[in-house]
């Protein structure tokens, strides 16, 4: 029986691609850089990857936050500052939300019955200003968010600093929601406890990373959780 879940917020509960996308187009758009949909979709990509060395440990958050401006702008040819950029991106990004279908109607159905958490690996102020603008605070027991516990997805230490924080833990009865099989898939891995894929595009697994159970639209979420 699941008690507790851990739901990972961008592209689980939010369409970051969307914020991303508006966010980016603004930011271009006022450093004098063409907003189109390539430039875009070179951005999401190098973004992207960057924040999979971060859930690597491979770079620290601030090589993410600013190298992927640099390799944007390199690729582009582009004589462009990535401090001012990361500053005018960030405040755009914070602004406004927008949900994936069925994420307020979800979190409304499941708060009364499960202790709900979010786990994200966002930067906090992003994060913060988009979580508030929705009005979803109130049916989370507590935000986990990496920047400020000092630990990101997939490391177990970001996961035992939440548990040592949730009253009457048990990992058997915990499960963790998110996207991202490599922060969350894994990081649920890591953790001990069971996960939950939100697979909408219906992407191919990687091998390493064990998947308990998997649904393409978040209205399966509820009868899953009877099951379990």
């Amino acid at each position: 029986m699941i008690t507790t879940i851990l739901f990972d917020l961008d592209e689980t509960l939010f369409d970051f691609h969307k914020a991303e996308a508006i966010a980016l187009s603004k930011t271009l758009t006022q450093l004098g850089v063409e907003a189109s949909q390539e430039n875009i979709a070179l951005y999401s990509a190098i973004n992207k990857k960057h924040w999979e060395m971060l859930e690597e440990g491979r770079i620290t958050r601030a090589q993410v936050l600013l190298g992927r401006f640099d390799e944007l702008f390199a690729t582009l040819g582009a004589d462009c500052q990535s401090t001012q950029a990361q500053k005018i991106y960030e405040h755009q990004l914070g602004i406004g939300h927008y949900f994936i279908p069925g994420a307020p109607e979800l979190l409304q159905g499941l708060t009364d019955q499960y202790a709900l958490y979010i786990v994200s690996n966002g930067t906090a102020s992003v994060q913060e200003g988009r979580i508030k603008s929705s009005g979803i605070a109130p049916l989370f027991r507590e935000i986990f968010i990496s920047q400020k516990i000092g630990y990101n997805k997939p490391r177990k230490e970001f996961f035992d600093y939440c548990f040592a924080r949730i009253p009457d833990f048990s990992k058997e009865k915990t499960i963790i929601i998110g996207d991202s099989l490599t922060s969350d898939m894994r990081g649920g891995n890591n953790a001990g406890i069971r996960t939950c894929w939100f697979n909408p595009r219906e992407d191919e697994r990687i091998d390493g990373i064990h998947i308990d159970y998997e649904v393409q639209k978040l209205e399966q979420i509820p009868a899953l959780l009877k099951e379990i």
